[in-house]
């Protein structure tokens, strides 16, 4: 077992009997730490006297007053956001519990940056005795956006912040800023491809996030003569993205499915899909009632899946014994931005599972 993501609070929190993760003290107190709330010297002094009260006792009911008395608004309103948040949180009395409630009654005035960190603790916990690199980096997918870059048939998936962050500044951090700044030539920076043969430098990476997951499923060999071989990669990304996804459903819904990457829906009895994004959902829409889509769109799926539950039974009744279809899409900016609730939320269940 390994201690990846030490980030992520997984460390500070406890766990209740049905494995689920308890708020402590020391977990909220992580959030005070981060450049959202950490005091800087132009505080003022309502808000150094708050920030010390939270950290001596993050639980602490906070009025408005004190609130109010903030004197710079983006503090103010950052405050703000974390005591709603600590109090749905602690209302809740687990991150799970939180989270899909959240999901169900909207989520109007939770900024994403909490439910990210929701979701990263979670799926922490979900992996806890995970030892498989590419199911571990593949569960970077349900709380980092990702960018995608396809070449020739081969689908990677980088993180968007860490690419982004290298294309600014080619590795260098501040000083690469000054030399792009001042228009100096910059080092090519590699990121490696995760691999067999690298996944132990996964491990010793941390948290630097600085790893491309290659989605690329199948691979086509010309064998001459018009014969073509297709041959299903073993260590695809999206096969270790469908385990990471079969653990996330049966942690919150203690339902167990079975999840496989899916070239093309051929099913005329076709009863229900979800979107794991906003644009895959969109998109299953449009092909389910047989509207029409576009060629360069329908290039921005990257893949479907067929989810199957291993007792139908835990269906809705109607659609019971029948796969749902699941999409996975990069936007026209080839960002891919994961909505994990969806499989939370829209999956058939049957009432007594909901």
């Amino acid at each position: 077992m390994q201690n990846f993501w030490p980030s992520s609070g997984f460390g500070q929190l406890q766990r209740n009997a049905r494995g689920w993760l308890v708020p402590t003290d020391d977990y909220l107190r992580l959030f005070l730490a981060r450049p959202e709330l950490a005091l800087v010297p132009e505080s003022c002094p309502n808000e150094c006297k708050l920030h010390a009260a939270l950290q001596a006792e993050p639980s602490q009911a906070v009025g408005l007053v004190e609130l109010a008395a903030i004197k710079d608004p983006d503090a103010r309103e950052s405050y703000t956001f974390f005591v709603n948040f600590r109090d749905e949180l602690l209302a809740a009395g687990t991150l799970e519990a939180c989270y899909l409630g959240l999901f169900r009654r909207g989520v109007m005035g939770v900024p994403p940056l909490f439910l990210d960190l929701l979701a990263q603790a979670i799926v922490r916990n979900v992996l806890d005795e995970a030892s498989d690199a590419y199911e571990v980096r593949a569960a970077e997918m349900l709380f980092r956006p990702q960018r995608i870059t396809v070449e020739e048939g081969q689908i990677l998936a980088g993180d968007l912040g860490v690419l982004d962050m290298l294309k600014e500044t080619g590795g260098l951090g501040d000083i690469g800023r000054l030399l792009a700044e001042a228009k100096a030539p910059m080092r090519d920076v590699h990121i490696k491809v995760l691999a067999d043969d690298n996944a132990a430098d996964y491990w010793r990476a941390g948290e630097r996030y600085n790893f491309l997951l290659d989605l690329t499923h199948e691979v086509n060999n010309d064998l001459s003569h018009g014969l073509v071989l297709t041959m299903t990669r073993a260590r695809s990304g999206l096969t270790a993205l469908a385990r990471v996804l079969e653990k996330w459903v049966l942690h919150f819904l203690g339902v167990a499915v079975r999840i496989k990457p899916l070239q093309k829906i051929d099913d005329d009895a076709w009863r229900w899909h979800l979107g794991l994004d906003v644009h895959a959902t969109a998109l299953l829409n449009d092909l389910y009632e047989d509207r029409p889509v576009d060629a360069q769109r329908m290039q921005r799926l990257l893949s479907l899946f067929k989810l199957e539950f291993a007792n139908p039974q835990e269906m809705r009744a109607d659609v019971a014994g029948k796969p749902v279809y699941l999409g996975l899409m990069m936007s026209e900016s080839r960002e891919l931005r994961l909505k994990p609730q969806n499989l939370l939320l829209n999956l058939p269940l049957s009432p007594i599972f909901q």
